[in-house]
Order: C-alpha cells, then sequence, then structure tokens
C-alpha cells in the first residue's frame, strides 16, 4: 500500500507527500521548512525518513523551502537538467546531499519507480511525475502546465490515482482583476489548467482506470473549489460514471490535508 497525501496545494505553495512502506518521498517543497516538518507530522511521517525529493520546476511555490529542509534533514534532490540549472544559480540546492538528474528510466526509491515527463509552462525544464508502485499500481503529479499534450497524456493513462490541476474557471479570470498580459499567460500554453481543461483529462484518466482523483492548484482569485468539483463531477457524470462506485474525487486544500488517499 502507498500513502498520497497532498500537504500544500495552491499558488501559496506545493508540496505532495508519496509514500510505501518506510520509503517515503516529496514532490516539491515550496513552502517553509517548518511548514513541511509540522504538516509531515501531523500525518504521523518522521520527517527523518523523507530522503528524497523531487522537484517539478523552479517557481518559488514548489521549491521555498527546500534549501532550508535539505540542511535539516540530508535528502537527495531529483530534477530535470534544467530545473537543475535554474535552481544552480538561486543557490536553493546548496544543502542537497546529492543533486540527480533524473533518468528516463526512473529513479527507484523502495519499491516505487518514479518517472517524470515533460509538462508546458514558462520555466526551463518543468517536469510532472508519475510513480509505480511493485503492485502495479501508478499515480500521477499533474500541476502547473498550460496544455495536456499527447506525451503528458500517454505518462498519465494507466494510474489509479492522479493530482490533476484545476487551477482556474476561465470566465472568472476574464472578469476578474488581473492585467490583460498575466491573463494571457495563465491562459496560454505554458500557463495553467482550467477547470474545463481538468475536466476532460479526468474524463480520459478515469475511461483508462482510474479511481481517485485530487483536483489540485487552485487559484484563491480566480476559482471556488465547488465550482471545480462540480465541472470535473459533471464531465464524468456525463460520460456515465459514479462518483462512490466507479472513482473517488476529492479537492486539494491549500494547506495540509490530514485525509491521505491510499492505494
Amino acid at each position: 500500500m502507498a500513502k498520497f497525501c497532498p500537504l500544500f496545494s495552491g499558488s501559496t505553495g506545493n508540496s505532495t507527500y508519496i509514500g510505501s512502506g518506510s520509503d517515503g518521498i516529496l514532490i516539491d517543497a515550496g513552502v517553509s521548512a517548518k511548514a513541511l516538518e509540522q504538516s509531515l507530522w501531523r500525518i504521523g511521517v518522521n520527517t527523518e525518513n523523507i530522503k528524497n525529493i523531487f522537484i517539478t520546476h523552479e517557481h518559488n511555490d514548489h521549491i521555498k523551502g527546500l534549501r532550508m529542509f535539505t540542511k535539516k534533514f540530508p535528502c537527495r534532490v531529483f530534477m530535470t537538467n534544467g530545473t537543475f540549472e535554474a535552481l544552480s544559480r538561486t543557490g536553493a540546492l546548496e544543502n542537497a546531499k546529492e543533486c540527480i538528474i533524473i533518468p528516463e528510466s526512473g529513479a527507484e526509491i523502495g519499491n516505487m519507480l518514479i518517472k517524470s515527463f515533460h509538462t508546458s509552462h514558462d520555466t526551463n525544464e518543468p517536469c510532472g511525475y508519475t510513480v509505480e508502485l511493485a503492485n502495479g499500481r501508478k499515480m500521477a503529479v499533474v500541476t502547473d502546465l498550460g496544455v495536456v499534450t499527447t506525451q503528458v497524456l500517454a505518462a498519465v493513462l494507466g494510474s489509479d490515482l492522479a493530482l490533476i490541476e484545476s487551477n482556474h474557471d476561465v470566465n472568472m479570470l476574464q472578469c476578474g482583476n488581473y492585467p490583460y498580459m498575466l491573463q494571457r499567460r495563465i491562459l496560454g500554453v505554458k500557463g495553467h489548467l482550467s477547470n474545463d481543461a481538468c475536466a476532460e483529462t479526468c474524463a480520459k484518466l478515469v475511461r483508462n482506470g482510474a479511481t481517485r482523483l485530487i483536483l489540485g492548484h487552485l487559484s484563491k482569485e480566480n476559482n471556488i473549489p465547488s465550482l471545480a468539483y462540480r465541472t470535473t463531477e459533471a464531465e464524468l457524470t456525463q460520460m456515465g460514471a459514479k462518483e462512490g462506485s466507479d472513482y473517488l474525487i476529492r479537492v486539494a486544500k491549500p494547506e495540509w490535508d490530514e485525509k491521505a488517499m491510499i492505494l
């Protein structure tokens, strides 16, 4: 079995814990080291057992606590080559026990195989991750991307559980207070996924066997959790899937959530 818990999710910070047996990893460390330590304690995880962190990209809401966390708890840090180059200029990696460019074949951590896939975002070389378990189960973290490319879809199809971005409602964004250029960035192919795009992707995932969905990285200004939920639920209902029997769905909270999903 594996525990999947979005500790933080949103523009103020992102980090997800995935653990199987005595092995656990973090995907991103976008809040303070103290907040990460406290959130792990709250879900019953010994922080000293976190030996590996996987980074999706170099934006601050994904790496804010990395330097101090790795100073207190020696960790290897995995990332793409482009993210390594970007972070090397900031000092965020100065305390890492080891910096590793994740190989195409993936990285084995205990009974988990973690693989990366390229995403479309306005950073150096962003990625998402899949985690394959020894029992054949598969999980995916798919956030911070403006479009679900064929490469992304190929990587995540077959997942039993997926954390997928449902960042904004298009109407709320276009009618809100964000300046035009920022709206264009968010709506662009290197921006963020809308509720509608998330719902379409969730439908494809459920058709291919996904049973657990977590909607994440919601905008505080341009989305509402109930709206994100209803948009994906309506898409799944239209295709004939029933919540509770065919799938489970949750909206990740901005801060830690004690309700982990188990595979």
